[in-house]
């Protein structure tokens, strides 16, 4: 299989899962803050990860405020890179707003990505954005908590790709899940629905 045919494929694969992920969660009265609703689910909770400088942190520790919370892997080709920068323009644009909200992005690919690889990996994206990363156990719990399905690809052993689900979860330091954000929506659309939460609370 050629790398561009893995590439390809991966895509297919985790493009599938979000669509019948999404099927799950609904959308709710578009009239609200959120375009977008989870249906009652259960989504968040706690973890326990390692942070780009080697610190392990909880997510208490990490959502100190509204926090945009992201999976993917560093070495995702094209879809993790485009989510992650949608995320820091719309931190970008609440900031202009004067509301401050963090960006997150939890690996689903901790063999590869270790604290220095997150690290150096979310500053290409915003000085504000976290990487976490920790054990395969710990992951698994962080994506369990969050309702994330992931794979390992059976391609190239060194150049495998992940599939995995592509949302965007909003949570509050008190609350916990607010709503989610699908890869079509903009980063304006993103800032004025955390904007209108932040407003709300």
């Amino acid at each position: 299989m050629t790398r561009l045919t893995a590439i390809l494929a991966g895509c297919a694969a985790f493009l599938l899962l979000g669509v019948t992920y999404a099927v799950t969660l609904g959308r709710a009265d578009p009239q609200s803050c959120f375009g977008n609703t989870a249906g009652g689910a259960d989504i968040g909770g706690p973890f326990t990860l390692v942070n780009g400088v080697g610190e392990t942190v909880t997510d208490a520790e990490v959502i100190t405020e509204p926090t945009l919370i992201y999976f993917g892997y560093s070495f995702c080709p094209d879809v993790c890179p485009i989510d992650n920068a949608r995320n820091a323009q719309a931190v970008d644009l609440l900031a202009e707003a004067g509301h401050s909200v963090t960006p997150v992005f939890i690996t689903i690919d901790p063999e590869r990505d270790t604290p220095e690889i997150m690290g150096d990996y979310v500053q290409n994206f915003s000085d504000k954005m976290i990487g976490l990363t920790g054990s395969a156990e710990q992951v698994k719990a962080a994506a369990d908590a969050y309702r994330v399905f992931y794979s390992r690809g059976d391609d190239d052993p060194e150049f495998y790709l992940m599939n995995h689900s592509v949302f965007t979860y909003l949570m509050m330091p008190d609350e916990g899940f607010a709503t989610f954000f699908r890869r079509e929506d903009t980063p304006q659309q993103v800032a004025d629905q955390v904007a209108c939460a932040i407003d709300a609370g």
